[in-house]
């Protein structure tokens, strides 16, 4: 601390600060590790390593090109994304990882509650998800100051149908912004593209249907976002492709929409390694489905054997698993793994608070959890 006196005529940093930050709750990440040899299974990170054709993109790189600006609009990414999606490079914006394009969405299609007036065919301060889901949205409808509009999930975390949520009268076809994490997190559940569809056919306003974990799932909902100018595709290099170092993340969608995150984009918002990273991914996908393959796999058989050891697995179409252990308590598991220096997700959040998340690792690291897990029903 430096001992030099404050001025006591200069203003407190506290009334500095907006006082709609006062009262914010940052978004909270899962625990990195602090001591060594920790099986991390708790961030639903890809057990594997970049293909080596990305590993020698980044050497490659890393030259006096680090003294210039990346390509400002990440061009090159966006027109190879465009012909893996087969459409016009217009529908495509890269960003930071995709949350920066969610947040870029919540500013670019939502007013703050205090700005928006009168009646209008969109309730533009509204700000919409199904809970549980991805922990992020409330954080930037609250930053932003909209209203929030949260609507439970069936109790098994399936979507409700159209005609379910007009009756329960809880949800807003009017929403400014609606967010689907598609398929789910944390429960890992999967959703059909048909369903999506109607309740995306019903929404007036802006629908993104996160699709963070869809590389694991039976189908996918891109051509929704291909077909109705109002939904957006959300994707990311993070979980698929194991790049959650780089932070890559992309919107497909009309090009109306995309020209608009794109004029609230921050300039040069993607780094030049991260864009090299992502352009070599793209060119060996091959690597990559074979991954996805092989953590599927041990996904299912990891799947059957908590169960067999009495945990409740719920279905999952994603690279982890939501599992409610027996006794004792799912705070205890975690604890209990965590001294077997195994890295688990507990969330002290209504509705999964019963539950444990667990990422898949590698054939390694699942048998040294089935092993912990088994030590702790023994004990």
């Amino acid at each position: 601390m430096s001992d030099r006196k404050t001025n006591p005529s200069s203003p407190k940093p506290k009334s500095l600060i907006r006082p709609l930050v006062h009262g914010l709750h940052a978004y909270v990440p899962g625990e990195q590790p602090k001591v060594n040899g920790l099986i991390k299974l708790n961030t639903n990170e890809n057990p594997f390593p970049p293909s080596g054709k990305v590993l020698k993109a980044i050497k490659r790189s890393v030259d006096e090109r680090l003294r210039l600006y990346p390509n400002p609009r990440a061009q090159p990414l966006r027109e190879r994304l465009a012909k893996l999606h087969k459409c016009p490079v217009e529908q495509i914006i890269v960003g930071n990882g995709s949350d920066e394009l969610l947040a870029l969405a919540t500013r670019a299609f939502v007013e703050p509650g205090s700005a928006a007036k009168g009646k209008a065919a969109i309730n533009r301060e509204t700000i919409q998800y199904f809970t549980p889901s991805y922990s992020l949205y409330p954080v930037l409808a609250d930053i932003h100051g909209a209203r929030r509009n949260e609507v439970p999930l069936h109790e098994d975390y399936s979507l409700p149908s159209v005609g379910e949520l007009k009756r329960a009268r809880q949800w807003n076809f009017r929403a400014a912004l609606t967010y689907v994490t598609t398929p789910n997190a944390p429960s890992g559940r999967g959703y059909a593209t048909a369903e999506l569809e109607a309740l995306c056919v019903a929404q007036k306003g802006v629908t993104i249907l996160d699709e963070a974990y869809v590389d694991f799932a039976n189908e996918n909902a891109m051509s929704l976002a291909l077909k109705y100018p109002h939904v957006i595709v959300s994707r990311t290099f993070s979980k698929s492709y194991s790049l959650c170092f780089q932070r890559i993340g992309y919107f497909v969608g009309h090009p109306e929409m995309i020209a608009a995150l794109d004029k609230i984009r921050d300039s040069y918002n993607v780094t030049g390694l991260g864009q090299a990273s992502a352009l070599a991914t793209l060119a060996d996908l091959p690597y990559y489905r074979a991954n996805f393959k092989t953590i599927v796999a041990t996904r299912d058989a990891v799947s059957a054997e908590l169960a067999r050891l009495g945990f409740e697995v719920l279905p999952s179409q994603t690279n982890f698993l939501l599992v409610r252990p027996p006794r004792p308590s799912a705070k205890t598991w975690f604890e209990k793994l965590r001294e077997r220096k195994i890295l688990v997700r507990w969330f002290d959040c209504p509705g999964i608070r019963k539950f444990l998340r667990i990422t898949i690792g590698t054939e390694r690291e699942m048998a040294a959890l089935l092993r912990a897990v088994r030590s702790i029903q023994a004990a």
